[in-house]
């Protein structure tokens, strides 16, 4: 398995949906940054389950633990082993499914992978709770940009087809906890929650997709031609379980349009040069223009489902008729929008340490 990601800013992710604990460790973390287990704290709750929409019923407290890399409340430079305890488990229903791959899942591909001996409870490694461990780094990460005014936010902006209408930056900040979705649009959110209800009553499940978006990003990011910042900001995001797809700016829409429609024109405002639109999504060439950074992340419907589904019996090697039990979101999109977050601001924060644009310590 690879389980790190950064090159100068490395995260290690670490542990199972149900085994003792999940975590993960960041090398190359700046001295002199003021971290404490509540600044990873309030990041980590945005991932929890939401009432009323259909989530799991697996309550885990989710309290983070700092093991080290801190010293009277500073990052010290050492890595820094942030952890998290499962608690609320249960194996029962996996136990059951040993042998009877999930549509949708990597049951059978983990298994003929690891010739059956990857912890298959909860879907293992390959379990959404692993995303966890990405919003821990993700939370560390996100101060880091903050020494140097980066911001990163996401918010819900599809679920099921209904699509949130466009808002602007003030709006999204303002509106993106007023609602258990993270959406920006209340009058499309509570459609949502509608749809996502309907889908549970039926014991199925619906997408949606998620935009995060990067402020105040220099000129200058990404190391072409390999290196390149969306292709490294794709990859952390197609690393979060249930993406099936990652567009930049407008995207697959660019398919349609003619060059004088696409282009982004450039100007000059406030003595700083800009384009007059943002087509390109804050990135050309694979490098940062010094506009917001904008992508969009599709999430699959949440394959495990009460309805019956084809599999088959792996040690019978017959066809058999499968109906998941156990405790599973039917829309997993909301909890995914902080991961979202936490992937676009390592990738970003990793990127400014190798510019040199965020110092190796922080005074």
């Amino acid at each position: 398995m690879e389980n790190s990601f950064g090159k100068l800013f490395t995260i290690t992710s670490f542990g199972e949906s149900h085994g003792r604990c999940v975590g993960v460790t960041i090398d190359g973390c700046p001295s002199g940054l003021a971290l404490t287990e509540q600044d990873i704290q309030k990041e980590v709750d945005k991932r929890r389950p939401q009432a009323g929409i259909g989530a799991t019923k697996r309550t885990e407290e989710d309290r983070v633990e700092i093991l080290s890399g801190t010293f009277n409340g500073h990052t010290t430079g050492a890595p820094v082993c942030l952890l998290i305890w499962n608690k609320d488990v249960d194996s029962t229903e996996y136990e059951k499914m040993r042998f009877l791959p999930r549509p949708g899942h990597a049951d059978y591909t983990a298994f003929s992978k690891y010739g059956g001996f990857n912890d298959f409870r909860g879907g293992g490694r390959f379990s959404g709770r692993i995303t966890a461990t990405l919003v821990m780094a993700g939370a560390v990460a996100k101060k880091l940009l903050g020494t140097v005014g980066i911001e990163v936010l996401a918010h819900t902006i599809e679920i099921g087809g209904i699509k949130a209408s466009p808002k602007k930056i003030d709006e999204i900040r303002k509106n993106v906890t007023t609602n258990p979705l993270r959406c920006a649009d209340p009058t499309a959110a509570k459609e949502m929650i509608g749809l996502i209800e309907k889908v549970r009553e039926v014991g199925d499940s619906v997408g949606g997709a998620v935009e995060g978006i990067a402020l105040n990003v220099p000129v200058g990011l990404g190391e072409p031609i390999f290196d390149t910042l969306d292709g490294d900001l794709s990859k952390a995001i197609l690393a979060i379980p249930a993406v099936k797809g990652v567009e930049f700016g407008s995207g697959f829409s660019v398919a349609g349009k003619i060059g004088s429609e696409n282009n982004d024109s450039l100007a000059i405002k406030a003595s700083k040069i800009v384009t007059l639109t943002n087509n390109a999504g804050g990135i050309l060439g694979g490098i940062s223009n010094g506009m917001p950074i904008v992508l969009r992340a599709a999430f699959k419907p949440t394959p495990s489902i009460a309805r019956s589904q084809k599999t088959v019996d792996l040690k019978k090697m017959s066809t058999v008729s499968l109906e998941i039990k156990g405790r599973h979101d039917a829309c997993i999109v909301p909890r995914a929008v902080p991961v979202v977050e936490a992937m676009m601001a390592v990738t970003i924060c990793d990127f400014a340490l190798r510019a040199g644009v965020i110092p190796r310590v922080i005074k």
